[in-house]
């Protein structure tokens, strides 16, 4: 059956059943429900919503046109008419659920491990900059910049005064960009 004898033919068993014939509500409600399933589960793939969902958005669609079939124009067709009603519904069910967007671990586990290695080779980097440094200036930067220990507490471990600890950190981290520059030179 093509879409145009199938809205003529939904179309009729509405009026009818408005006019309060059970039985031509009882094919209508039949005929609909699948392309309704269909619908539904289209719009949850559309717009990410877990395809549990379809079944409930169906239903309440289903609620929706008995409540409402009085306000369906018969001279119009009906098939945009229940397209809205499954769009509105469709609508409520997501904004029930909220920006909850639900990733299956297995999806992002190759990541967090490349992340992990990253980390590690980033440890090596600093490690291999640091070791570059003479002492006081590694100790001052490991434990400023890389550690997140303040100045102060820093100056008290070293037995160093708090200017002289940034006049240190200045000092290392301005030799660390030029030892960084050379080795990126050295590289090419």
């Amino acid at each position: 059956m093509n879409y145009s004898a199938r809205e003529t033919e939904w179309a009729e068993w509405m009026r009818s059943a408005i006019a309060g014939d059970a039985q031509a509500y009882h094919c209508f409600l039949s005929a609909v429900a699948p392309h309704l399933r269909a619908m539904a589960r289209r719009r949850c793939e559309q717009f990410g919503a877990p395809l549990s969902e379809a079944e409930d958005v169906v239903q309440e669609v289903l609620l929706a046109i008995h409540l409402k079939r009085g306000t369906w124009d018969t001279s119009r067709p009906i098939g945009p008419w229940i397209s809205t009603i499954v769009r509105n519904k469709m609508i409520d069910s997501l904004r029930r659920r909220g920006r909850h967007v639900n990733i299956p671990i297995d999806d992002v586990i190759a990541t967090l491990e490349a992340e992990e290695q990253v980390d590690a080779l980033d440890r090596l980097d600093v490690d291999h900059m640091l070791a570059l440094l003479k002492d006081p200036q590694r100790t001052i930067v490991r434990s400023i910049s890389v550690e997140g220990t303040s100045v102060r507490e820093t100056a008290d471990r070293l037995k160093m005064t708090e200017g002289a600890v940034r006049v240190a950190l200045h000092r290392a981290l301005k030799a660390l960009a030029v030892l960084y520059r050379s080795e990126i030179r050295g590289d090419e």
